[in-house]
């Protein structure tokens, strides 16, 4: 029996919570519509520069549903489980799991490079806001939710921005399953606090990192990665239930080597 993860738009979780509902206004009032790899992030539309006040540099993701395994403290598929309390879960490294649990998840090396800026002030670095990412599997598992990984809370962590807005994480490139292009997801925090603390949801913004074709083709290609590309095959961005009406400030740029590892980057501008 397969133990693949149902997408992300699933029943229990295709209406976004009041929390969402609230964000997603909030956020369309304030303005926001080794060697180096061939993959690289595709330069952002006019349309993306309309609505982002800095003119393009420094995009805004849009706010996107956190799917049906947030682990955040809200509810979600029957269950409101919270990593965030979790002791040691403010941590770089999110390959192993913490708190009593010591799963580490395999893959091919990943770095994710986040900066995160204020779009309405040129650019300028929000230092001391927290990003919580989490992730499925090399086979398209997510802790604390699937069968097999219910035990575990790998691949989730979250990092507080430096002076220059910049954070990253130690993790595996996630694998490809059915009905959804490869991903990562985010929230945005004001602060740890606010991140670690009540109520929960208490964001400012929700949002999913994709990752480029080329670079998911040659991960893909690689033993542990199972039916992956199997999956991949039958996905587009453009038919993707959450990239499909846009996507240029949600596509990380790619570099590095599959022997080194792998480093995906992204500029997340905040529109206030």
């Amino acid at each position: 029996m397969s133990h693949l993860p149902p997408p992300d738009r699933s029943a229990p979780d295709a209406t976004p919570t009041p929390r969402l509902r609230r964000d997603l206004l909030r956020w369309m009032t304030l303005g926001a519509a080794g060697t180096q790899a061939p993959w690289l992030l595709a330069a952002c539309t006019s349309a993306d520069a309309a609505a982002d006040p800095s003119g393009g540099k420094c995009p805004v993701p849009a706010a996107e549903t956190a799917g049906p395994f947030p682990a955040d403290g809200t509810r979600a598929s029957g269950r409101s489980l919270n990593a965030l309390a979790l002791a040691g879960f403010m941590r770089p490294d999110i390959r192993t799991s913490v708190g009593g649990a010591s799963g580490t998840a395999a893959g091919v090396p990943l770095t994710l490079k986040l900066r995160v800026v204020n779009a309405q002030a040129a650019c300028a670095p929000l230092a001391g806001h927290a990003v919580y990412v989490w992730q499925c599997t090399a086979d398209g598992l997510y802790s604390m939710y699937s069968d097999g990984a219910t035990s575990e809370n790998f691949l989730r962590g979250v990092q507080v921005a430096d002076a220059q807005g910049e954070l990253s994480f130690t993790t595996v490139f996630p694998g490809c399953y059915p009905g959804r292009w490869p991903h990562v997801h985010f929230e945005v925090y004001s602060s740890a606090a606010a991140a670690t603390g009540l109520p929960a949801g208490d964001w400012r913004l929700v949002s999913q990192l994709a990752l480029p074709e080329s670079a998911c083709r040659s991960v893909y290609a690689q033993p542990g990665y199972g039916d992956s590309l199997r999956h991949l095959n039958r996905l587009s961005l453009a038919s993707d239930m959450v990239f499909r009406d846009g996507h240029a400030t949600q596509l990380a740029t790619v570099t590095g080597d599959l022997a080194r590892g792998l480093t995906a980057t992204l500029t997340i501008g905040m529109a206030g």
